[in-house]
């Protein structure tokens, strides 16, 4: 999962940041409104973390720009204890949660896990398709019933697949989305390849259909169609 979280308060931040990468997700940080704006007009992300105050902005805003611009992404917010009257304009916005400072980390991340279910796995925690399955719960994948001997990037990797079926995903946007922004200012995106290459011989190696075609110049698709 990548996240973006909108954040002033560094600690905070900081700790959100920790926690979420030990818990080898993507995450990447604003500290501002403009920052996030920056961000979000830039990249997309699985999960906004977003705080309606910042030093120059109102995260409400930034709100109003992720749902006007039809952005996927789940969006949760994160409000002071008595801002009642905050949390009701976002989620009549659009917001799909909130939480209240302060908070326990693991209630956020058992927070982000269920929206990222609802937005993006149809509400279960089991992605399937044909022969393949995946439990994000337990970051095992499988075929046929027998369980694959995958890294968390190669597991990431396939459900990126399996939730854009039929979609040309590019180098560039594989990279973002399971590494992180900064890799949009890479020279070569080879290491996709290489990632690719290996899940696809994992695959192959348990009887599994070869389902990710490559498209010349342009990325891979997820071709379902595929038997």
């Amino acid at each position: 999962m990548k996240i973006l979280s909108v954040e002033d308060n560094r600690e905070l931040a900081s700790s959100i940041y920790d926690f979420l990468a030990a818990e080898s997700y993507v995450c990447e940080m604003a500290y501002n409104f403009n920052e996030a704006y920056e961000k979000l007009s830039l990249f997309s992300y699985d999960c906004i973390l977003l705080d309606i105050m910042l030093p120059d902005g109102n995260g409400l805003e930034l709100l109003d720009l992720i749902r006007s611009k039809n952005l996927e992404s789940g969006v949760l917010i994160i409000s002071a204890k008595d801002a009642l009257d905050d949390k009701i304009k976002g989620l009549e916005g659009g917001a799909d949660d909130y939480i209240t400072k302060p908070f326990h980390l693991p209630e956020l991340h058992a927070r982000l896990r269920a929206i990222h279910r609802r937005k993006k796995l149809e509400g279960s925690h089991i992605v399937s398709f044909n022969e393949i399955s995946l439990n994000t719960d337990t970051v095992e994948a499988s075929i046929n019933g027998i369980l694959l001997d995958m890294t968390r990037k190669e597991f990431d990797l396939m459900l990126y697949f399996l939730v854009n079926k039929n979609r040309v995903l590019s180098r560039q946007s594989i990279a973002v989305h399971l590494w992180g922004d900064y890799t949009d200012q890479l020279a070569n995106y080879d290491f996709v390849y290489q990632h690719v290459k290996n899940l696809r011989k994992k695959i192959s190696m348990v009887g599994g259909t070869d389902y990710i075609e490559t498209v010349y110049g342009l990325g891979y698709k997820f071709n379902a169609s595929r038997s």
